[in-house]
């Protein structure tokens, strides 16, 4: 897999959201919709966010939303799998993933559960790394199993 400037700009920008915000209890128990299709302002408009976009490419689009005090990344790629070999490379810095067809928002599990009411779509979650000491190993993210 080749790692574009976007790949890694989004990556590192899902990475500072894992990393910067405190945890809540969301509840994820309502009904998920039909997963929601379309371009990345479509999908903003469904959860009524004014985009801030921060990469407008062929290949991947992302901008940054907000809700209340919480931001959230959501992009839109134009292949499946672009999509998918950005997710893989991203889970390596934590976080949580909303998949859709070609889409994914990436920010706090309460933030993610409340958009999954709102545009249906696949919970991921990223590697964990909290807790444990890393002295170990090869001192990367390379190579670690989850």
């Amino acid at each position: 897999m080749r790692l574009t400037r976007p790949m890694l700009a989004l990556a590192g920008a899902a990475a500072l959201l894992a990393l910067t915000g405190c945890g809540s209890d969301g509840d994820g128990g309502s009904a998920v919709p039909e997963t929601a299709t379309g371009s990345l302002e479509h999908l903003a408009a469904e959860v009524k966010c004014a985009p801030n976009m921060q990469t407008d490419e062929d290949t991947i689009r992302q901008a940054i939303c907000e809700e209340g005090d919480e931001k959230y990344v959501l992009a839109t790629f134009s292949t499946d799998r672009g999509q998918r070999e950005w997710i893989n490379t991203a889970k390596d810095y934590g976080g949580y993933y909303l998949v859709g067809r070609k889409w994914v928002a990436v920010g706090h599990e309460d933030v993610v559960a409340d958009l999954r009411g709102r545009l249906g779509g696949t919970l991921e979650q990223g590697t964990q790394h909290g807790g444990g000491s890393h002295e170990e190993g090869d001192g990367g993210h390379g190579g670690h199993g989850g």
